[in-house]
Protein backbone atom coordinates (compact mmCIF):
# COMPACT_ATOMS: atom_id res chain seq x y z
CA UNK A 1 0.00 0.00 0.00
CA UNK A 2 1.30 3.30 -0.83
CA UNK A 3 1.79 6.09 1.82
CA UNK A 4 -0.03 9.00 0.68
CA UNK A 5 1.96 11.91 -0.67
CA UNK A 6 3.26 14.10 1.89
CA UNK A 7 2.60 17.99 1.61
CA UNK A 8 6.11 19.46 0.20
CA UNK A 9 5.70 15.93 -2.59
CA UNK A 10 2.81 17.77 -3.75
CA UNK A 11 4.01 21.36 -4.18
CA UNK A 12 7.45 20.02 -5.30
CA UNK A 13 5.96 18.72 -8.18
CA UNK A 14 3.69 21.80 -8.83
CA UNK A 15 7.20 23.50 -8.67
CA UNK A 16 8.77 21.31 -10.66
CA UNK A 17 5.96 21.96 -13.33
CA UNK A 18 5.92 25.69 -13.08
CA UNK A 19 10.12 25.67 -13.36
CA UNK A 20 9.65 23.52 -16.53
CA UNK A 21 6.75 26.42 -18.10
CA UNK A 22 9.12 29.03 -17.21
CA UNK A 23 11.82 27.51 -18.98
CA UNK A 24 9.27 26.71 -21.93
CA UNK A 25 8.12 30.32 -22.23
CA UNK A 26 12.06 31.87 -21.89
CA UNK A 27 12.63 29.62 -24.73
CA UNK A 28 9.80 31.00 -27.02
CA UNK A 29 10.84 34.66 -26.08
CA UNK A 30 14.33 33.92 -26.96
CA UNK A 31 13.43 32.18 -30.17
CA UNK A 32 11.26 35.52 -30.71
CA UNK A 33 14.13 38.09 -30.36
CA UNK A 34 16.57 36.00 -32.26
CA UNK A 35 13.89 36.23 -34.77
CA UNK A 36 13.17 40.43 -34.14
CA UNK A 37 16.91 40.53 -34.25
CA UNK A 38 17.40 38.76 -37.71
CA UNK A 39 14.33 41.15 -39.37
CA UNK A 40 16.06 44.32 -37.60
CA UNK A 41 19.50 43.28 -39.35
CA UNK A 42 18.13 42.30 -42.42
CA UNK A 43 16.30 45.92 -43.02
CA UNK A 44 19.19 47.96 -41.73
CA UNK A 45 21.39 46.60 -43.89
CA UNK A 46 18.56 47.56 -46.55
CA UNK A 47 18.32 50.45 -45.25
CA UNK A 48 22.63 50.83 -45.35
CA UNK A 49 22.27 49.21 -49.48
CA UNK A 50 19.60 51.78 -50.46
CA UNK A 51 21.70 54.79 -48.68
CA UNK A 52 24.69 53.84 -50.94
CA UNK A 53 22.56 53.72 -53.81
CA UNK A 54 21.02 57.51 -53.19
CA UNK A 55 24.44 58.53 -52.42
CA UNK A 56 25.60 56.96 -55.43
CA UNK A 57 23.18 58.60 -57.51
CA UNK A 58 24.03 61.96 -55.83
CA UNK A 59 27.77 61.86 -56.89
CA UNK A 60 26.66 60.67 -60.22
CA UNK A 61 23.21 62.19 -61.89
CA UNK A 62 24.33 61.29 -64.86
CA UNK A 63 23.74 57.86 -64.41
CA UNK A 64 21.00 58.32 -62.06
CA UNK A 65 19.16 60.19 -65.07
CA UNK A 66 20.92 58.94 -68.09
CA UNK A 67 20.49 59.59 -71.47
CA UNK A 68 21.58 55.87 -72.30
CA UNK A 69 22.77 57.13 -76.04
CA UNK A 70 25.35 59.41 -74.54
CA UNK A 71 26.32 57.23 -72.40
CA UNK A 72 27.19 54.00 -74.74
CA UNK A 73 28.74 56.50 -77.15
CA UNK A 74 31.51 57.98 -74.22
CA UNK A 75 33.39 54.76 -74.03
CA UNK A 76 33.98 51.23 -72.25
CA UNK A 77 34.90 52.71 -69.58
CA UNK A 78 31.77 55.25 -68.98
CA UNK A 79 29.29 52.33 -70.17
CA UNK A 80 30.82 49.79 -67.36
CA UNK A 81 30.90 52.37 -64.64
CA UNK A 82 26.92 52.68 -65.74
CA UNK A 83 26.72 48.97 -65.57
CA UNK A 84 28.00 49.01 -62.29
CA UNK A 85 25.54 52.13 -61.27
CA UNK A 86 22.41 50.10 -62.45
CA UNK A 87 24.11 46.68 -60.49
CA UNK A 88 23.99 48.49 -57.45
CA UNK A 89 20.63 49.69 -58.13
CA UNK A 90 18.71 46.61 -58.29
CA UNK A 91 20.71 44.94 -55.18
CA UNK A 92 20.07 47.51 -53.25
CA UNK A 93 15.93 47.17 -54.61
CA UNK A 94 16.34 43.46 -54.46
CA UNK A 95 17.34 43.89 -50.22
CA UNK A 96 14.57 46.34 -50.05
CA UNK A 97 12.23 44.11 -51.27
CA UNK A 98 13.36 40.52 -49.21
CA UNK A 99 13.25 43.05 -45.95
CA UNK A 100 10.19 45.53 -46.64
CA UNK A 101 7.90 43.18 -48.95
CA UNK A 102 4.95 44.55 -46.58
CA UNK A 103 5.68 48.05 -47.49
CA UNK A 104 4.75 48.93 -51.06
CA UNK A 105 6.71 52.49 -50.92
CA UNK A 106 9.71 50.77 -51.34
CA UNK A 107 8.34 49.11 -54.71
CA UNK A 108 7.02 52.20 -55.99
CA UNK A 109 10.56 54.03 -55.51
CA UNK A 110 12.10 51.25 -56.90
CA UNK A 111 10.06 51.30 -59.98
CA UNK A 112 10.50 55.33 -60.03
CA UNK A 113 13.73 55.04 -60.39
CA UNK A 114 13.86 51.31 -62.26
CA UNK A 115 12.25 53.06 -65.24
CA UNK A 116 15.55 54.76 -67.17
CA UNK A 117 17.36 52.49 -67.10
CA UNK A 118 14.99 49.67 -68.68
CA UNK A 119 16.57 49.97 -72.08
CA UNK A 120 20.30 49.39 -70.78
CA UNK A 121 18.36 46.21 -69.12
CA UNK A 122 16.87 45.18 -72.04
CA UNK A 123 19.87 45.41 -74.51
CA UNK A 124 21.73 43.97 -71.36
CA UNK A 125 19.99 40.75 -71.07
CA UNK A 126 19.36 40.93 -75.35
CA UNK A 127 23.28 40.34 -75.51
CA UNK A 128 23.92 38.34 -72.44
CA UNK A 129 20.54 36.49 -71.23
CA UNK A 130 22.47 35.48 -67.80
CA UNK A 131 22.95 38.73 -66.60
CA UNK A 132 19.78 39.00 -64.77
CA UNK A 133 19.93 35.32 -63.38
CA UNK A 134 22.45 37.07 -61.22
CA UNK A 135 19.61 38.21 -59.07
CA UNK A 136 16.95 36.53 -57.10
CA UNK A 137 13.64 35.25 -58.76
CA UNK A 138 11.71 38.65 -57.18
CA UNK A 139 13.66 41.37 -58.91
CA UNK A 140 14.25 39.10 -62.05
CA UNK A 141 10.22 38.97 -62.61
CA UNK A 142 10.06 42.77 -61.52
CA UNK A 143 12.36 43.53 -63.91
CA UNK A 144 10.56 41.26 -66.59
CA UNK A 145 7.32 43.11 -65.45
CA UNK A 146 8.70 46.65 -65.65
CA UNK A 147 9.62 45.70 -69.66
CA UNK A 148 6.01 45.06 -69.88
CA UNK A 149 4.78 48.23 -68.15
CA UNK A 150 7.33 50.52 -69.98
CA UNK A 151 6.96 48.95 -73.69
CA UNK A 152 10.19 48.34 -73.73
CA UNK A 153 11.07 45.03 -76.46
CA UNK A 154 13.76 44.02 -78.16
CA UNK A 155 15.57 44.86 -80.97
CA UNK A 156 14.69 48.65 -80.50
CA UNK A 157 14.89 48.31 -76.25
CA UNK A 158 13.35 51.94 -76.30
CA UNK A 159 11.09 52.85 -73.93
CA UNK A 160 7.15 53.34 -75.40
CA UNK A 161 4.84 55.33 -74.20
CA UNK A 162 2.84 54.91 -70.06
Amino acid sequence: MALPATFWQKFGTLAQMAQATVALLGFVAILFQISEIRSNNRASAARQAFLGYTDLAFKNPRFAAPDYAAIKAAGRDTLVQYESFVSYFLYACEEAFGAFSDQREWLASCNYDLKPHLPFLCEKIQAEPAYLATYGTVTQDWVRKSFTTASVMPPDCKLGKT
